[in-house]
């Protein structure tokens, strides 16, 4: 295009599926062409449905790519095949997820599991950081969770991979700043994709006989449903978080940390209203054990509310 140098080059991975390739479709059709789309994923063989995504934006705005963030060598290599090596802003998507009780789960699957949510991330970093420090410039944008602010039920391992994200970036950014590097984390709550779907696929085909029959029972027969329904009642769009984090892309001083889902924004207040951690853990216990009734009453207001605020 003729404009020249005021197109941001954007690099984002974990595009074959769900908000990677919402975020990498979204920006290559911006209307204003303000970003030149790098989308990555690990196995190019996937990369049919991004293709379909991008329409005609493909090979013009936006480009495919391979790029494994479990491997420092293919990091390295995609980063060279670019322009100058210059990455304007770092879109980490890349994520695996994992649910069920601690002792159906492999150490060798958990480490897996940080090797891309946590490692992933880093090594990017590691590559992408020095340059956008001598260029004084650089956005580094990281999927998140809230489950990197509250922890949540059978969520452990996937809440403590998040949970590291936010405590690495919170502690980069600071540093980043001197650079003139900004640093948002975003913070989806639940959103409807086929990620989610395969967890829970595999979570209902899952061996639990490494567990008792009470834990075995509770994530069955309380869990499974209960996160279904909030799935049903809560759950946004991979579009509506790929819209979020755009806004957040093109914000004159964008936020450290970012919400997609405002109904979620009760759940992690609370942490910060009782610092002894007593309210957040008698909530979740009430909600989960004690109150069905409540909690779909609770789910019922909620959908209401996400209904009102559709509307404006």
């Amino acid at each position: 295009t003729s404009s020249g140098h005021s197109e941001k080059l954007v690099l984002v991975t974990g595009c074959s599926s769900g908000i990677g390739l919402a975020v990498a479709a979204r920006l290559a059709k911006d209307e204003l062409r303000r970003f030149k789309v790098v989308a990555t994923m690990r196995d190019l063989g996937k990369r049919g449905p991004l293709e379909k995504a991008a329409g005609d934006s493909l090979n013009k705005t936006l480009e495919i790519k391979q790029l494994d963030a479990c491997c420092e060598a293919s990091i390295k290599e995609c980063v060279n095949s670019l322009p100058d090596r210059c990455v304007d802003v770092l879109v980490n998507n890349a994520g695996v997820g994992m649910i069920g009780p601690l002792e159906c789960q492999s150490i060798a699957a958990m480490q897996e599991l940080f090797d891309t949510n946590f490692f992933g991330l880093v090594r990017l970093l590691k590559e992408l950081l020095p340059d956008m420090k001598r260029r004084q410039s650089g956005h580094i944008v990281v999927m998140s969770s809230v489950m990197g602010l509250q922890g949540l039920l059978f969520n452990d391992v996937y809440s403590a991979s998040k949970f590291a994200v936010e405590g690495f970036c919170e502690s980069l950014a600071v540093q980043a700043m001197k650079f003139n590097i900004k640093t948002t984390l975003v913070e989806p709550g639940p959103v409807v994709t086929e990620f989610e779907r395969k967890v829970y696929e595999d979570a209902e085909k899952m061996d639990l006989s490494g567990t008792d029959e009470e834990t075995a029972k509770i994530f069955r027969e309380v869990y499974l449903p209960y996160s279904k329904k909030v799935f049903i009642s809560l759950g946004q769009t991979p579009e509506e978080v790929a819209e979020q984090t755009v806004k957040v892309i093109t914000a004159k001083e964008p936020p450290l940390r970012h919400q997609t889902n405002r109904l979620y924004m009760p759940m992690t207040a609370l942490k910060h209203a009782d610092p002894t951690g007593r309210l957040p853990l008698d909530t979740f216990y009430k909600m989960i054990f004690k109150h069905d009734v409540v909690f779909n009453a609770t789910l019922g207001v909620l959908r209401i509310l996400q209904r009102k605020a559709e509307k404006k």
